[in-house]
């Protein structure tokens, strides 16, 4: 918080009881709504933070919920142990099962309780009926079952998804907080808040540009990877027309234009601000992750529904079984017991386990094969689709260029043409240049010499010159060699140029003298597993996979080509690769593989979001829904083999609980007794548990 105030009408102490008045109210008014936004968004979606604070606290950290759960199972697994195969006194066991029944039942309590409040009665209040139904007829055992199956779904899937917010925590940061501002002549550091349409910022070299505008003074390169997902930096230039570009910034050249949170690298510039800092770049795309954040599973709309019919459903059933001797000659013990038979069988166990189980297990095998899984919902909807986009670089690319052609002009050799390059290149800290050193010292021949350059100097957005052997020597694009002194470019260079460019190279020509010795084309290169991959998603029934990147249409297209893909699609901003994906998801549903922030907005805008492990920047991973932990696209068709398996599974538990239920609850009113009811119950609850362990040994 930034504070500004006049002294003459307020002084600190003044304003700091202020804050510290707020700040109660606002932990007060926290706490009281914490269980209404828990509610809401349910235990597949994204938890807001506030209300899930109240689960996840207590005296072991974030992970009290799960180690309470654990405990409820440690405690009923001990009971059982001493009650079936010892002697021992009988009150043991059942202190074990009354220890299992605080651990599992205390979150879930505490939350039902919030939900009684608000009028809502869910699954969660009726697995703790039953289970206190369960107790009242002996089955102590019966009944922490159900609350340890219960509590250990929910505090997993809950843990796991309530790390969502960190996204736009992670996005905030790539901004500069403050900006190096010209104003009537003075320069003076403000908050980027403060920065106003018309500004002139002044960023020096490896600092991140602060603002969205365009530069009025200096040249530089810019990496803007964060933004627009470029694998290499972009060089900048002035704008001409000052005037224009200030009344209509849409239309200043790409070279021109610069974005906030991008970083500054060789010169010192001077930009125009074009967009504040609520609407810049940066902004547009924390808020495209928030917006896209909450989104429940198929699955978990259905138990909603069903939750909102059934439960008091149940409830008004054993209500009115309970008067049963006004009706009929039974002793109210015996209305009670049937009651209470209807209760535990028809406590929706095998249900509420039924998606969890398949879940856990699917995320086990899955991070067994080094795929990381955000809960069930993506899992489930993972398994659905058969579309599958990606991202370009850092994803079906290395993310940094590297040499791939050579081509001597006719007369001179390789190696001569090499070895000028290397020389001058390695006076120059651009990525192209460090690449042209890196691969072109591998291609030499072995035991050549590369010669001394002197006297770099650089044309910005062009290319560089530098003394070799006495005599100047020129790399760079095409339009360096109609402004410099030589012989004009001969044809048959210009022609191998557009053709390397064709198939996606960034192109280096090569003069020495006067003489012409080649052309040198680099690119981003596949990922050796890129083509490897597609192929078994074909396999797997994906019938349509689209590359969108921020590169120029040519190089997505040669990329696209190189692995296998049918269409690309080029020169995206971050908000067009989310129209993309929407256009996707309203046709079909589709997957999104990204690495960068720049996949971000992307990648919470599709169904599912799957992010590069550890080429993925911090918000893709926290924004993404799956993440190659090895940074290897050899995981996905495991992923995505899974997530369909899971599903599968995840449909027969539902039929089978369901139907376990629909066959008990007419059965025990009608006279089966709790014994036959409880083995049944379990026994549903043991199948769909073994049912969901056989993706454990999934094998793709």
């Amino acid at each position: 918080m930034r504070v500004e105030f006049d002294r003459q009408i307020t002084n600190e102490e003044k304003i700091d009881s202020t804050l510290g008045e707020w700040s109660k109210k606002a932990v007060r008014k926290d706490e009281d709504h914490a269980g209404h936004q828990h509610d809401d968004e349910g235990h597949e979606g994204a938890h807001d933070s506030s209300g899930h604070d109240h689960a996840h606290g207590g005296i072991f950290g974030p992970r009290s919920e799960l180690i309470f759960a654990v405990l409820c199972g440690a405690f009923l697994l001990v009971g059982w142990l001493l009650e079936t195969f010892t002697e021992m006194s009988g009150w043991v066991p059942l202190a074990c099962f009354i220890a299992a029944y605080y651990f599992g039942g205390y979150y879930t309590v505490t939350e039902a309780v919030e939900k009684i409040r608000a009028s809502k009665f869910e699954i969660d209040f009726l697995m703790i009926v039953a289970a206190v139904g369960a107790a009242a007829l002996g089955a102590w055992a019966e009944g922490a079952l159900l609350l340890f199956l219960f509590s250990i779904g929910h505090a997993l899937e809950g843990y796991a998804m309530g790390r969502a917010k960190r996204a736009i925590e992670a996005l905030s940061e790539l901004a500069p907080r403050t900006a190096r501002v010209r104003r009537d002549g003075a320069e003076a550091e403000v908050a980027v808040e403060q920065l106003v349409v018309g500004d002139v910022v002044i960023v020096k070299p490896d600092e991140r540009i602060p603002a969205d505008g365009f530069v009025i003074e200096g040249e530089s390169s810019v990496d803007q990877a964060p933004i627009t997902g470029e694998s290499v930096p972009v060089d900048k230039q002035p704008v001409t027309d000052l005037e224009a570009a200030a009344a209509d910034p849409e239309s200043i050249a790409a070279e021109s234009r610069v974005f906030a949170g991008t970083i500054n690298q060789a010169g010192a510039i001077e930009i125009q601000v074009t967009k504040t800092a609520a609407e810049n770049t940066l902004a547009r795309v924390v808020t495209m992750v928030s917006e896209a954040e909450t989104r429940v599973s198929p699955t978990q709309q259905f138990t909603k529904r069903f939750e909102r019919y059934f439960v008091p459903s149940v409830i008004a059933t054993v209500v009115l079984l309970l008067f049963a001797p006004l009706v009929i000659d039974e002793t109210l013990s015996e209305s009670f017991y049937r009651a209470m038979a209807v209760l535990v069988a028809a406590s929706p166990c095998a249900l509420a386990i039924a998606t969890p189980s398949a879940v856990l297990s699917g995320v086990a095998r899955a991070a067994r094969g080094g795929v990381l899984v955000k809960g069930g919902g993506p899992l489930e909807r993972l398994g659905q689709l058969d579309a599958v986009a990606f991202d370009k670089t850092g994803t079906l690319t290395e993310g940094e260029p590297r040499v791939t052609d050579v081509r001597a002009a006719e007369g001179f050799e390789e190696s001569e043409l090499l070895r000028i390059a290397i020389a001058v290149e390695d006076l120059s800290k651009h990525p192209l240049a460090k690449a042209v050193v890196r691969d072109g010292r591998d291609k030499l021949t072995e035991g050549m010499e590369v010669p001394q350059a002197m006297n770099l100097k650089s044309i910005t957005g062009r290319g560089i010159q530098a003394e070799v052997e006495g005599q100047l020597a020129h790399i760079g694009k095409d339009d360096l060699f109609g402004e410099v002194e030589g012989p004009p470019l001969p044809d048959a260079i210009r022609e191998l140029v557009e053709s390397l460019e064709r198939e996606g190279r960034t192109t280096m020509i090569v003069r020495h003298a006067d003489r012409y010795l080649g052309v040198i084309g680099l690119m981003d290169t596949p990922r050796e597993a890129a083509k490897r991959t597609i192929a078994r998603l074909r396999k797997l029934g994906i019938k349509r996979m689209i590359m969108i990147s921020g590169d120029n249409q040519q190089v997505a297209d040669a990329v696209a080509k190189a692995v296998g893909l049918d269409e690309a699609r080029g020169d995206l901003m971050p908000e067009d690769k989310v129209a993309e994906i929407k256009k996707l998801n309203s046709e079909a549903g589709v997957a999104m593989v990204g690495d960068g922030v720049n996949d971000a907005p992307a990648m919470a805008s599709a169904s599912v979001g799957i992010a590069m492990g550890a080429a993925g920047s911090d918000v893709a991973l926290e924004t993404a829904d799956v993440a190659l932990m090895a940074d290897n696209l050899d995981h996905l068709p495991l992923a995505i083999g899974l997530s369909r398996a899971t599903r599968s599974i995840i449909r027969q538990n539902l039929w089978m609980s369901l139907g376990m239920v629909a066959f008990l609850v007419p059965a025990t009113i009608f006279g089966l007794s709790i014994g036959p009811a409880v083995a049944l119950h379990e026994g549903s609850t043991l199948v769909v548990v073994f049912n969901a362990l056989r993706l454990l040994a999934y094998s793709p």
